[in-house]
């Protein structure tokens, strides 16, 4: 598998074209990926490395990138933009390559404190969607409400990156984020009683 050095510094080619090569990567045509990768490699290199100042982190993330594209191009089947799904691919990979590297980190330190810092807000809303009784609410509301949560807080996708991904208006991603706010306190309420919310205020 041939894959060239980040060039350019946006998104090019045509959506046709982007599903073009998809659908070629998806029947095991190497050179498809690797004109998939030099058009789309030099973007998400730039925006990978305004989320990680680690060059090293930043190349291997874009390398694993590409790699989840050869394996799972069949699963874009058309759906919103190529780079949108490269970015949600990204971004994912990234977060898992941080989370690696403070597990790797904490390994290798001197013994903890007594206490030991607490998990961020962030990792604890990204494991609570995933994981337990958040992710469990999150599958009883909307689907389309669902995926607009997903990209803008477990992907970490802007307004405009998320409403690309998805082919909906920006306007119309803000009011399901606060929707899906809404209904994901709703069905977190009727599954228990009290405590705090994890996504914190109020919709």
């Amino acid at each position: 598998m041939r894959l060239s050095r980040p060039v350019g510094g946006g998104p090019s080619g045509g959506d046709e074209d982007d599903a073009a090569l998809l659908r070629a990567v998806a029947r095991g045509d190497a050179e498809a990926l690797a004109v998939l990768y030099d058009r789309h490699a030099g973007w998400l290199h730039a925006r990978l490395a305004r989320r990680c100042p680690d060059e090293e982190t930043v190349r291997e993330v874009l390398q694993d990138t590409f790699v989840t594209v050869w394996r799972s191009a069949a699963g874009h089947r058309g759906r919103g933009e190529a780079g949108g799904w490269l970015w949600v691919i990204a971004v994912r990979r990234l977060v898992d390559a941080q989370r690696a590297g403070a597990r790797a980190e904490r390994a290798s330190a001197a013994p903890p404190e007594p206490a030991a810092p607490a998990p961020s807000a962030e990792d604890r809303v990204l494991a609570g969607l995933e994981y337990g009784e958040v992710g469990a609410a999150l599958d009883r509301i909307s689907p389309e409400l669902a995926e607009v949560l997903r990209a803008t807080v477990v992907d970490g996708l802007t307004t405009r990156e998320t409403a690309r991904l998805l082919g909906i208006p920006e306007g119309t991603v803000k009011t399901r984020a606060l929707r899906a706010r809404r209904e994901l306190r709703a069905a977190l309420a009727a599954g228990r009683a009290g405590g705090p919310h994890p996504l914190g205020g109020t919709a």
